[in-house]
């Protein structure tokens, strides 16, 4: 189906167009000053922006900044506002512009006294002139937080001091004329509740993002919160010091399209970027903004890299490894359900109160069912009545005991203006986030490079001519839209799932490898013990200390044989065994770091290969901390460890003087890469205005992915080792549709017409080619 046109797309300020982006995650240790003090590197690298993490107040200590609890100031962690300002003037200096983070869903309510908002509604209750700022359902009663230890005799910690009521190092407010007689007696007199935190996920009486007590939801859709909770933003953009905003999880909110016409009648030049995870084939509701935060690209890039054809292999092993079939609809099913009935079962009580003509556990059953069946994070129009018919249909067949209770809710939900429907898709986003990122990708480890934020585990590989069909669509409908590789939220780095993606060119020796391993060092999970497996595999060689934590925090995302609320220490004792005996026993040290230096070569070609195609095709193209070199990061807050800038500066420098790395060296052929790319798109964004695949012609055409953006031709390598297997690229030749064009990596001038893949592709295995007069010197 062709897509259309987006027609009414918004224009940046072309005074600083925005070319290409460079997240950086300010906190504390790496503050507003220390990104200052990066800026001539990013100048260099060929940056037209920096991409910043949220800059407002954040809980005290936070090391990610979504966790606002003022919205009137900067951070102080960061440097506060004359941190800021000295950043614009770095910034100015070095003709970059600015995009930051924003977080409308929620506010940090873990620490009270740090949210002036949330303590004057612990105080006052009702009467708070912040009470409509949280969604909290205050017709069931006090406002529950879940702080207490789980001990009945809790409650006896509690203290009286300095008229505030104490709990361990946690502080809340009294209400005016309750302070009077014992602790105990204070605090029934108040607001809120003080409960266990195990009463969080089952009984809380506000909206939370997630799971995640500590953050409560915000009523962004009333106009005086929106006004008070942007207002420092906006007024940053207004006057030109934000070229671009990006928008923390959409999904959350009560209404995304009315929120984002508001923003963007509020901001109405700036770049705007809206974090959705759109499910396969899903594609971006028709808002007012200029794209995605890139998840969509990212799928799409690393499916290029995967190997279709061994999808079957990898199943039958999988088959035998955990020692029966799993089904990827099944067990998504299982542990979607398992989030809504459990760990959000607060937010399924409240909306099972918003249908009393069913009875209540019908109803609970009945909406958790259907979340559990929604195939997509949200539904929006034009779809979101197919895709709840879909859910309807599913959740009758597996539970045809609920299908009056199904008939019911889902009769409601079909009417936009009732309360059930305007909250239920709040809901399914969690419900899938939690369900399928959190847990589910951690549990199917069929081939864990596909496990991926934005991507679909069941979807094994991307043939280049669906890529194709891909790109060609975003340069007609997205063509600004963002495009990345890793995030803070990526399960694992870039070159971790390149270097996994080898794998699927080695069916037959990866399961006799991991056969033998799991044999030697047995795990009760055996499901757990191939995800551990591929990912030693994959970031190898790493340091212990960073697997033992990665798995540990693997094993209880995965709640299957131990959990966050409930530690099974045998289980985990278990897995930090095997784990040690990655580094203590000879033989199997050996044979992991053989493995893995045999398929790091390939993992290399893949990782240039990705990076290239994702900098190269149509959108804004973010490079995320530090994965201008190798990047053997984990899941967060693995992906958060400090960058070292300077060898990077460094490195970049030499080669700057002429210096033309082989593929092997510390990561400076991707830094080649990436310079020379971001450079030539900010320099010459004429050659990225369109879109055209250029096929290779020969025995080695399925291994090159190649395409033409108006000037700018990207050639990139695939499927490396089935690539060595037919001889390399012998006769294989690319039709270049220009005279002449230099290779922006190597310098050497083609003639154009049919050239040798061989001949292109002699020094690395990617080229970037454009006229010979373009340039791509440092800033």
């Amino acid at each position: 189906m062709a897509v259309p046109p987006h027609t009414d797309k918004p224009t940046t300020d072309e005074t600083n167009p925005i070319r290409t982006t460079y997240r950086v995650q300010v906190r504390p240790g790496f503050d507003l000053d220390a990104a200052a003090g990066i800026l001539d590197y990013l100048a260099d690298l060929g940056v037209s922006h920096l991409y910043s993490a949220p800059l407002l107040a954040a809980t005290p200590g936070s090391a990610h900044g979504y966790d606002v609890v003022d919205h009137r100031t900067v951070n102080p962690e960061l440097g506060g506002e004359a941190a800021r300002q000295r950043l614009l003037r770095a910034l100015r200096d070095k003709k970059l512009g600015l995009i930051v983070d924003i977080v409308p869903n929620h506010a940090g309510v873990a620490v009270p006294p740090a949210n002036p908002a949330w303590w004057d509604v612990l105080r006052r209750g009702r009467d708070s002139a912040y009470a409509d700022w949280f969604d909290i359902d205050w017709d069931r009663g006090r406002l529950l937080l879940p702080v207490l230890a789980d001990d009945p005799a809790a409650l006896d910690d509690l203290k009286l001091v300095d008229g505030e009521l104490r709990y361990h190092e946690h502080r809340f407010p009294v209400a005016d004329g309750t302070g009077d007689g014992s602790a105990g007696e204070v605090h029934d007199r108040q607001h809120y509740e003080l409960v266990s935190w195990r009463r969080g996920d089952a009984e809380l009486t506000y909206r939370r993002f997630f799971a995640v007590s500590g953050l409560a939801g915000l009523r962004v859709e009333d106009p005086a919160v929106f006004a008070a909770t942007h207002e420092l933003i906006l007024r940053w953009t207004a006057d030109g010091e934000v070229d671009g905003i990006r928008v923390d999880h959409p999904d959350g909110l009560r209404d995304p399209a009315g929120y984002l016409a508001r923003l963007r009648a509020a901001a109405p030049q700036a770049w705007l970027v809206v974090e959705k995870i759109l499910e396969y084939g899903e594609e971006l509701p028709d808002w007012p903004v200029d794209g995605t935060t890139g998840y969509d690209a990212l799928a799409a890039v690393g499916g290029l890299f995967v190997d279709p054809d061994a999808e079957g292999d990898f199943t039958v092993l999988d088959t035998r490894l955990v020692g029966h079939h799993t089904s990827w609809e099944d067990l998504t099913h299982e542990t979607k359900l398992a989030a809504a009935t459990r760990l959000l079962a607060a937010e399924l009580t409240r909306l099972a109160v918003l249908a009393p003509e069913v009875p209540p556990e019908q109803a609970r059953a009945a909406l958790a069912e259907l979340a559990a069946a929604f195939a997509v994070y949200r539904g929006y129009p034009p779809h979101a009545d197919q895709h709840l018919a879909a859910a309807r249909s599913e959740a009758g067949r597996r539970r045809p005991d609920l299908a009056i209770a199904l008939d019911a809710v889902t009769r409601r939900l079909r009417d936009p203006d009732d309360e059930l429907a305007r909250r239920f898709p709040q809901f399914t986003g969690a419900v899938m986030a939690k369900g399928v990122e959190d847990t589910a990708f951690y549990r199917w480890s069929r081939f864990v490079a596909l496990n991926e934020v934005g991507d679909s585990p069941a979807h094994f590989g991307v043939p280049p001519a669906e890529f194709h069909r891909f790109a060609s669509a975003r340069q007609v409908r997205w063509p600004v839209s963002m495009t990345t590789l890793s995030t803070h939220d990526t399960k694992r780095g870039e070159d971790v799932r390149a270097r996994l993606a080898v794998l699927s060119e080695l069916p037959q020796r990866w399961g006799e490898q991991v056969t033998a391993w799991m044999e030697y060092a047995p795990l009760p999970d055996p499901a757990f013990a191939h995800l551990l497996w591929q990912t030693a595999v994959g970031a190898w060689p790493i340091e212990r200390e960073r697997l033992h934590a990665y798995v540990e925090k693997a094993a209880r995302e995965a709640a299957a044989s131990t959990s966050w609320a409930d530690p099974d220490l045998a289980f985990e004792q278990a897995l930090h065994a095997v784990v040690d005996l990655m580094y203590d026993d000879p033989s199997l040290h050996d044979e992991l770091t053989e493995l893995a230096a045999a398929i790091t070569p390939a993992g290399w070609c893949n990782s240039l290969g990705q990076k290239l195609v994702q900098l190269t095709m149509p959108g804004v193209p973010d490079t995320y901390q530090g994965t201008e070199l190798w990047d053997n990061s984990l899941v967060d807050p693995d992906n958060r460890r400090p960058v070292d800038f300077d060898v990077r500066r460094e490195m970049l420098a030499r080669l700057d003087d002429g210096w033309r790395p082989p593929i092997d060296t510390d990561g400076a052929a991707k830094l080649l890469v990436v310079s020379r790319t971001l450079r030539l798109r900010r320099a010459h964004p004429e050659l990225f205005t369109g879109y055209r695949s250029v096929p290779g012609h020969g025995p080695g055409g399925r291994h090159v992915v190649a395409f033409d953006r108006g000037g700018a031709i990207a050639v990139a390598t695939r499927l490396p080792l089935g690539l060595a297997r037919i001889g390399g690229w012998c006769d294989t030749v690319l039709s270049l549709p220009i005279n002449e064009v230099k290779d922006l990596f190597t310098g050497r001038v083609y003639s154009g017409g049919e050239t040798l893949l061989a001949d292109l592709l002699a020094d690395y295995p990617v080229a970037l080619l454009a006229p010979p007069t373009a340039s791509v010197e440092a800033a």
